[in-house]
């Protein structure tokens, strides 16, 4: 199938190469130039495990191609996917101004019929303003062209990416109209195959469908952060909590680990654009908003952990950070809990000695170069006199601390933990002054 595809960012360029790798034709069309160029010579603008050979692969065997050019876009498929961003405007709503002017881009220069995908996160209610967009224009041209609009969420996690788009466990297709229908599933049809995947459904459930799985995922993660802290109140070990409870099948164990709070380009936008979609109609969200309400809190926890410990005195102290991106495998900082505590210990006078596998470049990127900012090349580096490790990120080699490194290194054997990486009363064995979430 040919498609084409606007917006190169995280979801665009996925899809894109696992699209191209099952043996359809796909041109991705992008008004950066700068990434466009990148994207030719093999530069990946994000850091996804496999996105890379994946992309370059693909590119040089033809499947894959990348353009400025829209109508060049725009005459390639006959499904044209929006992928382009959906920030969150300063009350939290989504801004569909991206979505409305690709749509309106595919409408000025589609000659015949097409099918227009919104791949986007997007409100109830975005395909109809897709629809409209589309067909005023055609009316101003003065053509009479078919062409119908799909809401075809994604359910992408950053570090499992090409995965989730090779065997998602779902595929979510809005459309009333059944040949659409039938041609979105001949798309899908490589990753379809096990067992039945493809979920057809109206546009409008489609789209809250999107909205309702993520903000079931934060709330899960708020829930447990309440509790976490309800059981360092009560003198309860909330990893034994989370064992009891994650042994009911009706609960589970994803989503149950109690930490610093929820980050990301997908749960903070995601709940508060549903909180406003709600607004939109009338409805109060209470769960919702207090989902949004905890994680911000949370996100509080670890300075106020390190704050209480040096006595509210945090001026001239040197902090150890493992972790900046907002989860392991990504390099994304968007949200991420580490930037709270950051700017939080900047503001108290305090510097920072951090190192992350990936997020790094992105670090400098967001913060440029500060006086009170390190950036160092390896974990066991940061630790140098420093007067505190603190854990925000749970990369895989992070799981293991050499203790006498730290003792020799650090100046102080303090570890404040926001992950729960390591048992209380070892760490205490060992002479480490250690605090974690959740437990006493």
């Amino acid at each position: 199938m040919k498609i084409t595809i606007f917006g190169v960012g995280y979801v665009g360029l996925v899809q894109a190469a696992v699209f191209a790798d099952t043996g359809h034709h796909v041109v991705c069309v992008d008004v950066d130039n700068a990434r466009i160029k990148n994207l030719k010579k093999g530069i990946i603008p994000i850091y996804e495990p496999g996105l890379t050979p994946l992309v370059k692969e693909n590119y040089a065997a033809g499947r894959l191609e990348f353009t400025t050019d829209a109508e060049v876009g725009v005459a390639h498929g006959d499904i044209q996917f929006i992928a382009v961003g959906t920030p969150p405007d300063e009350d939290g709503t989504a801004d569909l101004a991206a979505v409305v002017t690709v749509a309106e881009t595919i409408a000025t220069h589609m000659t015949h019929p097409k099918i227009i995908v919104d791949k986007s996160t997007v409100p109830v209610g975005t395909a109809e303003k897709v629809e409209f967009s589309v067909s005023e224009i055609l009316q101003k041209r003065g053509v009479n062209i078919d062409f119908s609009v799909v809401s075809n969420p994604e359910f992408l996690k950053e570090g499992s990416a090409i995965q989730d788009c090779k065997r998602p466990d779902r595929i979510i297709i809005g459309t009333n109209n059944s040949t659409t229908a039938g041609i979105m599933r001949e798309l899908y049809a490589p990753m379809n195959r096990n067992h039945e995947r493809i979920l057809i459904m109206d546009v409008k459930s489609a789209e809250l469908t999107k909205y309702a799985a993520n903000a079931m995922l934060a709330t899960k993660i708020s829930f447990m952060n309440e509790i976490s802290n309800l059981a360092e109140a009560l003198g309860a070990d909330i990893e034994a909590v989370r064992q009891g409870i994650g042994s009911d099948k009706r609960i589970g164990y994803h989503f149950i680990y109690p930490g610093c709070g929820y980050g990301g380009s997908c749960f903070p936008k995601d709940v508060q654009a549903l909180v406003r979609t709600a607004e939109s109609v009338g409805y109060e969200a209470e769960i919702l908003k207090s989902v949004e309400a905890v994680n911000f809190r949370q996100k509080k926890k670890l300075f106020e952990k390190i704050s209480k410990h040096f006595g509210n005195d945090l001026k001239g102290k040197t902090f150890a950070l493992w972790g900046l991106s907002f989860k392991p495998n990504t390099d994304d900082m968007r949200d991420a809990p580490s930037r709270v505590l950051m700017e939080a210990l900047w503001d108290a006078g305090a510097k920072v000695q951090a190192y992350d596998p990936e997020a790094m470049p992105e670090c400098k990127r967001i913060y440029g170069q500060r006086d009170d900012l390190v950036l160092m090349e390896s974990k066991e580096a940061v630790l140098e006199g420093a007067d505190a490790l603190v854990i925000v990120t749970e990369w895989q080699h992070f799981k293991v601390l050499d203790i006498d490194m730290l003792k020799q290194h650090a100046a102080k054997p303090v570890v404040f933990d926001g992950r729960n990486l390591f048992e209380p009363k070892k760490m205490r064995e060992d002479g480490i002054t250690y605090y974690s979430i959740g437990r006493a």
